[in-house]
């Protein structure tokens, strides 16, 4: 007979988990009820900040149902969307915890997941970075996706495995050393190349990553993808050439 597992699972004091949402209405939902979930068995104490960052579905309006029922979920509306990076700067700077977690409101990755990456927070470890098993997209993301990759690891000097994977958790109070600016797509980037540049040290975790089920991409277009490149070259010259650690 299986013996029961006797493991007691790591607790955090404090975790915030932020979740930036853009046009996510069928999926916020299950994301915040999956966060709390795991944010019980991984944290001391715990709050969840959703930054409905604009959205023009019914996205706020689930959001403002369940703030009704979990004291925890604190809602912050933009009228406008303020950018990928506005919307995460903004619920960093709500966040109350010793750490944030952050991952994306689209249901790509499951929070559940969590209590790996709480695991791994063990003593002298400031940044704990999720990194995508396999990938679940259409083939051309995938191969974006990695051109992406490679391309801003051979730029930037980055040593992690999966830059681009938005499931994160790392100390707060680093925020108040390094301060970020970046309000679109590239504040991940911005985010993990001043991290590593200042000494924290990471880990890194596998994670699950899922086909999206519910609305579109807000990168791949032509329209985003210029304006990626376009502020990943600024990014390049303020952080690589000019070696901007402000």
């Amino acid at each position: 007979m299986t013996q029961p597992d006797s493991r007691v699972l790591r607790k955090l004091p404090g975790i915030t988990a932020v979740f930036p949402a853009l046009n996510d209405g069928g999926t916020i939902g299950s994301m915040v009820l999956a966060a709390r979930a795991a944010l019980r068995t991984s944290a001391e104490e715990y709050e969840i900040i959703v930054v409905n960052n604009g959205s023009r579905d019914y996205t706020g309006l689930v959001l403002d149902d369940l703030a009704r029922v979990l004291p925890e979920l604190q809602v912050i509306h933009h009228p406008g969307p303020l950018g990928y990076g506005g919307a995460l700067r903004t619920g960093f700077a709500a966040a109350s915890k010793d750490w944030i977690f952050y991952t994306d409101g689209d249901a790509q990755y499951n929070p559940l997941e969590l209590k790996g990456l709480v695991e791994a927070a063990t003593d002298g470890v400031d940044v704990v970075n999720g990194y995508k098993i396999a990938r679940q997209d259409p083939w051309y993301r995938t191969v974006l996706g990695r051109l992406y990759h490679h391309t801003v690891r051979l730029l930037f000097g980055f040593h992690l495995r999966d830059v681009d994977c938005d499931f994160r958790l790392f100390r707060r109070d680093i925020l108040e050393k390094v301060p970020l600016e970046s309000t679109t797509g590239t504040f991940g980037l911005e985010m993990v190349k001043r991290f590593q540049d200042a000494g924290y040290r990471f880990a890194e975790v596998p994670v699950s990553h899922f086909p999206r089920r519910y609305g579109g991409s807000q990168f791949f277009n032509p329209h985003n993808l210029y304006h990626t490149a376009r502020d990943l070259a600024v990014l390049w010259i303020r952080l690589v050439v000019h070696r901007d650690r402000s």
